[in-house]
């Protein structure tokens, strides 16, 4: 039964793409189309970084309502965003162009994600819990700081950075995206590699050591990767909020097992399902009038409230 439900997540994927590309194109292959697929590339690697990212960094962290959000690297995006706008105004997309703002976006997220672990997990201090602790803060402190920014630019430059606060599949260009695919690609190689590792790990940090887990060496390298992973995924689309939570416990659900050689695959077809249904709703339902990203907080949000009140009448 969960089989079928595993096949079943895949073929509405591809329903959902095929209807995605040429629902009302009236087969455009000039414009439409293509720039359809161009989106399509960018939701598929969104998706797989959003489903690898949240799935692997839950078991790291033995918590299922936690996502990488939580240290930072979202909010130190905006951050920058903020500050390109304060100090070039409207002119920043000119004198940073697209390509440029994503690959510094990348370099700035990594620099800081090396900076908080080099600084936390330095040696034997391997304290996960006070880097979770420590990136809870620092995200708090960033998003105050890109609110005061906010306050002291004009309506014209907030309208610019509101577009980069928001998840949007419209400013991917092919050169990022091939990028992207190569590094994520990379990425979730070394992860499926370790999957065994990984399945070890959920039973918790002390079992998993006494296996014979160096445990320190692990956690340290797949921190680092999830990083790039959020890092790649939040410049090519923007923040995701609460997407990571929906997407691995909706994983967890329909995989009914603790495997990741199966989360993680229910975990991708979940995301590229709801960004499409997403993107889908955008252009033909609301006809421009929301974001996928509204859109998509706004059902793992409540996603999210539920099971806090579900884990709240169990305890």
């Amino acid at each position: 039964m969960m089989n079928f439900a595993r096949y079943f997540l895949w073929i509405l994927v591809c329903i959902l793409a095929v209807t995605f590309v040429f629902m009302g194109a009236e087969f455009d292959y000039n414009y439409i189309i293509p720039n359809r697929i161009t989106r399509l590339a960018a939701i598929i690697i969104g998706g797989v970084c959003i489903a690898f990212s949240s799935i692997t960094f839950q078991t790291i962290t033995e918590n299922k309502i936690l996502t990488p959000a939580i240290m930072g690297y979202e909010a130190i995006y905006l951050l920058f965003q903020s500050l390109l706008v304060l100090y070039m105004g409207m002119e920043s997309q000119i004198v940073i162009d697209k390509n440029s703002n994503f690959f510094l976006s990348i370099g700035i997220m990594l620099l800081y994600s090396w900076v908080i672990h080099r600084w936390l997990l330095a040696g034997e201090n391997n304290n996960v819990y006070l880097l979770l602790l420590v990136g809870l803060v620092l995200t708090l402190l960033l998003s105050a700081f890109t609110q005061l920014i906010q306050f002291s630019i004009s309506p014209g430059e907030f309208s610019l950075l509101l577009s980069y606060s928001q998840a949007s599949f419209n400013r991917a260009q092919l050169s990022q995206l091939t990028i992207a695919a190569v590094l994520v690609g990379a990425v979730c190689i070394i992860i499926w590699k370790a999957l065994p590792t990984f399945d070890v790990l959920s039973l918790g940090r002390y079992q998993a050591t006494s296996l014979g887990i160096d445990y320190q060496v692990f956690i340290k390298r797949h921190f680092a990767l999830i990083a790039l992973l959020v890092a790649t995924s939040t410049s090519l689309l923007g923040p995701t909020a609460f997407m990571g939570i929906f997407v691995a416990n909706t994983a967890y659900m329909i995989a009914r097992s603790p495997k990741h050689r199966l989360t993680l695959p229910s975990g991708c077809a979940i995301a590229i399902a709801t960004f499409l249904i997403a993107q889908i709703m955008v252009e033909h339902l609301f006809n421009y009038k929301t974001t996928v990203g509204i859109l998509v907080n706004l059902m793992c949000g409540t996603y999210f409230l539920m099971l806090i009140l579900r884990l709240r009448k169990a305890s």
